[in-house]
């Protein structure tokens, strides 16, 4: 199955338990496969440096490079301006489209609200788990 992890789900999963570690741990265990771009991972970087968990300048690079190694990188063909609200988050659907992802899973009410987008569903954490 293959999915796009919002920067919430990943900064959740690394900090806390929950729904969203429950999904990094699917990942590593190999039964998703995570599609990313380098604006997920730039994002997932700036904020990680700025957290109010403080992490090591090594464990964010561990953290970047493990989303390069393990997740399908994909360079969107096209621009997309479906969210207006926060048109920063087109990136997810960029990629989500590029990847031929099944699913978006997020926190993001901007990305929520759409509820699908070219047969990809887009998801909070919560009901990921729940579906699969």
């Amino acid at each position: 199955m293959k999915v796009v992890l919002d920067t919430n789900v990943l900064i959740s999963g690394i900090h806390w338990k929950g729904d969203s570690n429950q999904i990094l741990r699917k990942w590593f265990n190999k039964e998703l496969e995570v599609i990313s771009s380098l604006p997920i991972i730039e994002e997932l970087v700036r904020i990680l440096m700025s957290f109010k968990v403080p992490m090591t300048p090594e464990d964010i690079t561990a953290w970047e490079d493990l989303i390069l190694e393990k997740s399908i990188i994909v360079i969107p063909d096209n621009k997309l301006e479906i969210i207006k609200d926060d048109p920063d988050d087109n990136k997810f659907l960029e990629a989500a489209v590029q990847g031929k992802a099944e699913f978006i899973i997020s926190q993001d009410k901007h990305l929520l609200k759409i509820i699908e987008y070219e047969r990809i569903k887009i998801v909070h954490p919560k009901d990921f788990i729940k579906m699969i």
